[in-house]
Order: structure tokens, then C-alpha cells, then sequence
């Protein structure tokens, strides 16, 4: 069962991945560069084994589903951040 959620993770960010990559095909609108899908891939993936190691380590459910809750407020947040520059650091894509 452990094996099939880190391939589910890893698949699920693949066909993520393949939207802008798709897109960029039909547009000129999506505009993503290799530096942006090592970037998302790195967030994505960071994001769900860390999720992933929270489920494997931590025993009361209300820890986890706590704990998972901020580590996906903050990929959002860094998401954010990176794309239109909420908080205005120099990491902004603006």
C-alpha cells in the first residue's frame, strides 16, 4: 500500500506537469521555461512526500491531517509567491 500512494504521488505530479506542457502547444498565454518545471516538480513533489512521510510517521490522525493542512498552505503560499509575488521578495516571477 506504501508503494502504490509514492506512485500515485509521482504520477500525479507527471500528468500535473503535463498541463502546462500541453498547453504551451496551443498557446502563447502558458509561456513556462525547463527552470519553471524543475521548479514545480521540485514543490510538487516536495509537497507530497512530505505529506507522504507524515502519513508513514505520525500516529493520531488529527497530528496528521494538522500537519498536512500546513505543509499545503504553504506550497500555496510559495506557489503564490513564485507566480505573481504576493509578499513582494525578490523570488517573484513579476
Amino acid at each position: 500500500m506504501k508503494n502504490k500512494r509514492l506512485i500515485g504521488i509521482v504520477l500525479t505530479v507527471s500528468i500535473l506537469l503535463l498541463i502546462p506542457l500541453i498547453a504551451m502547444q496551443f498557446t502563447d498565454e502558458v509561456n513556462w521555461t525547463l527552470f519553471d518545471f524543475i521548479v514545480a516538480a521540485v514543490l510538487l513533489l516536495g509537497t507530497g512526500l512530505m505529506c507522504e512521510l507524515v502519513m508513514r510517521k505520525v500516529n493520531k490522525i488529527e497530528h496528521r491531517i494538522a500537519i498536512c493542512i500546513v505543509l499545503l498552505v504553504l506550497f500555496v503560499l510559495i506557489w503564490l509567491e513564485l507566480a505573481v509575488g504576493i509578499f513582494g521578495t525578490p523570488f517573484a516571477g513579476s
